[in-house]
Order: C-alpha cells, then structure tokens, then sequence
C-alpha cells in the first residue's frame, strides 16, 4: 500500500487535502500528518490518521516523522523569509527516508514570475528538482479566501479600494486547490509534473459587483495609485510592512502576475472550479446590520 504524508497539518489547506484523500478510499492509516504541535491534530488521530511531529525548523523530527512514506505534500511554510530553508530541511529528510515523490504547493508560473512572493518558492522548486526526487508542483493562484475573507472590511467601506488597474486575480478556493492536491497525490503516472493551478479569473471592479451581487449593498469600485492606496492603508492604521506588502501585490496583479487559466485545475477536479460569486454565497457574505 502507498502511503501518504502531509506536512502543516494543523493549517488551514492540509486538513483539506487529508480529507479528500480519505474521501477517495485511502485508508487513515496510511495517512501521515506533519504537525509542529501533534497535540493540535488530535482530531485527525481520531479518525485513524498517523500524527506524527515535524518542524521544519528541527530536522531531527522530519526523519523520524517521513519514515515509511512513499508519497510526501510539502505545503510551502508561513514564515517569508525562512522558507528556503525550512522547505529545504524537508526536502533533505525526504531523500534521506527514501520518500519515491514529493509534491509542492508553489506558486503560479513559479519559475517566471515576477510576484514578490516567488522568490522563496523557485528557490524551494530548484532544491526538489536537485534532490532527484520524483516531484510535482502544484503551483497555486492566490487564495479566493483572500477577499472572502476581507469581505466584511469591503461593506463595512462600501468600497474596494486598490492599485491593479484592470489586472485579474485567477483565484481559487482552498478546498478546490486541496482537492487538487489530493488528486495530484493520488497519481500514479510516472515522471515529473507541473500544474498551474488557476481558478476563475476576475478584477477588483468584479470583486465589487460580485459582493453587491450577494450582499444586496451596493459596493463601490475605486481605482487609486499606488501612493494614494499606500496612504488609505495608512490610515486605515496598518504598519508601514503590510502597506508596502499590499501595494506590490496590486502592482504584480496590474502587471498580470495573478492572472492564468483555469484549465489545468479544473482538469484535476474534473468539474469547473468555484467562483467568486459561488465563494461569496458559501461564506455567507452579508449586508451589515443597522444599529
């Protein structure tokens, strides 16, 4: 029997993919889950799952924890900056457990894009290819649950404020992106693989309409420089980092770097991705309530 592991196991995408892959017939116990804090995935343990410690700051855990697997989904860390090296503690432990394929969540177009976060995940991409690993990388779009999440701040605003133009974000949701995942996981093929894994693909001035669309609010669409989105952020009280941080990425959203095509993602779920809309509906996007 094959058996799989998963690393961030007590994240926000891991859990997702552990349960499509036990949704496909893959039996708990041949499910590995990666937790910094085991004591964390105490759900998954009870549902069968193997939870076994792997930091990737502690390489002395990664061995142990990757013992006996065969099919290993590295889940890129959180920590910008420290990645490389952290992914590539992984990585190590991977050749060293005689893992047969490692698979990654990357980023869309990671070798030739210019997004600020892509850095970090070529370099990862470059040190799997050098490991003589068998690898497949799932390069991500951006979360949709990026501005689902932020949908409360937009009508709260009554407006999407931004600096990308006409730029489109080919957004996907965790679950179809786990989903993916899981099927990526699942195959059996030979050779090296690269998804890039785009969902619907839409503008600010989309995100807009689409939240009018479900909130019933009218929300309004404000285009603005790069200067004058720094500033809003500014007042709006964020520190001087997280403006910079957002003011590139609408930069790299104007300059396309977000943009890309469904098909590829849609082929793995084998049914059209989520949308925007459909995304909005399934976290109960709401008007705000009169006090």
């Amino acid at each position: 029997m094959t058996t799989f592991a998963v690393t961030g196991a007590t994240g926000h995408l891991a859990p997702l993919v552990i349960d499509q892959l036990l949704e496909r017939g893959v039996a708990p116990s041949d499910v590995v889950a990666l937790a910094r804090t085991p004591e964390k995935a105490a759900d998954l343990a009870a549902r069968g799952v193997q939870v076994r410690e792997g930091d990737y700051d502690r390489p002395e855990t990664l061995a142990t924890a990757l013992t006996g697997v065969d099919r290993l989904l590295l889940v890129s860390g959180s920590e910008v900056g420290r990645r490389v090296q952290q992914h590539g503690h992984v990585v190590d432990a991977a050749v060293a457990a005689g893992v047969e394929r490692i698979a990654y969540t990357s980023v869309l177009r990671g070798d030739t894009t210019g997004l600020v976060l892509a850095p970090e995940h070529k370099a990862t991409e470059q040190l799997i290819a050098a490991s003589g690993l068998a690898y497949t990388f799932l390069r991500n779009g951006w979360y949709t649950e990026n501005y689902t999440g932020a949908a409360a701040q937009y009508l709260a605003q009554g407006v999407v404020a931004h600096a990308a133009g006409d730029g489109r974000i080919a957004a996907a949701t965790r679950a179809d992106l786990a989903e993916a995942a899981a099927v990526a996981l699942l195959d059996d093929s030979a050779g090296n693989r690269v998804h890039e894994l785009a969902g619907p693909a839409f503008t600010y001035a989309d995100l807009a309409a689409a939240l009018t669309e479900v909130s019933g609010t009218e929300i309004g669409e404000r285009g603005l420089t790069p200067d004058g989105l720094a500033a809003a952020l500014g007042a709006a009280g964020l520190d001087e980092g997280t403006v910079g941080f957002l003011v590139t990425v609408d930069g790299d959203i104007a300059r396309g770097d977000l943009d890309g095509d469904p098909a590829d993602l849609e082929r793995l779920l084998g049914r059209p991705a989520t949308t925007l809309v459909d995304a909005l509906r399934a976290a109960r996007v709401e008007a705000p309530q009169a006090v």
